[in-house]
């Protein structure tokens, strides 16, 4: 076996291994209380959020969760609702592509005016619309201060950690997002002044709710490696 052969072989060996694993817990992660939220082959946890029904396996596609093949505007971790945690999980996007995070849902049947969202969009799109709309925007109210998307086709590692009013996205290992919610003190404005789409003061928003990935408008998006550790309330 010549070097190229080699070098072929142990990519190969490499990819089959990280495949493996992909949703999955270390014995490390399980004694610091990370949670899988979904384990590559069943979605049992997982229900639709228009009408609170168990999802099908229709949502499971080469061991992630896709929305896009489920009706209604969410699917949802049903088990529980968090307040305070860190969200961990790989996002790949098709192009176009359309969805998004969203996190702390008070009101599953009122998703859009009673949670937040990771902003879930391929670059193409979000030229289209605003800044605030871009991959790893808290939807409409904080903008990326960087790209660090990969790009459709990619696995993405998209972070969230929520404790208190203070919500951070990092991609691929870089923070891109803040939000303080207490600084949103005034319905369908920012702090600056300009307007944002949400008729509530955000600083209103519930501080405890459900996760969901959101079926969007088109395109097909792929997440995997769903884990989450709640954090202590101070």
């Amino acid at each position: 076996m010549n070097v190229l052969q080699t070098l072929a072989l142990a990519g190969a060996l490499a990819a089959l291994a990280a495949s493996g694993d992909d949703n999955r817990l270390t014995d490390e992660d399980r004694k610091a209380g990370w949670l899988l939220l979904f384990d590559g082959k069943d979605a049992g946890d997982w229900i639709r959020s228009h009408d609170g029904t168990a999802v099908t396996d229709k949502v499971i596609e080469d061991g992630a969760l896709t929305p896009r093949d489920q009706p209604g505007p969410l699917l949802v971790y049903g088990k529980k609702q968090f307040g305070d945690f860190v969200l961990r999980c790989d996002v790949k996007m098709a192009e176009p592509a359309n969805s998004g995070i969203f996190f702390r849902v008070a009101d599953l049947k009122n998703h859009l005016e009673t949670g937040l969202e990771v902003q879930v969009l391929d670059p193409e799109q979000a030229k289209k619309h605003s800044p605030y709309w871009s991959f790893g925007a808290v939807y409409d109210l904080a903008k990326p201060a960087k790209n660090a998307l990969k790009g459709p086709g990619e696995w993405n590692a998209v972070e969230l950690r929520c404790e208190g009013p203070h919500v951070t996205v990092t991609v691929n290992g870089e923070v891109v997002s803040r939000l303080n919610c207490d600084d949103f003190v005034e319905p369908g404005r920012r702090p600056d002044g300009t307007p944002h789409k949400f008729k509530g003061a955000i600083k209103d928003y519930a501080r405890t709710g459900y996760i969901g990935l959101q079926n969007g408008w088109e395109g097909k998006c792929w997440f995997k490696n769903l884990r989450l550790l709640e954090l202590k309330t101070r």
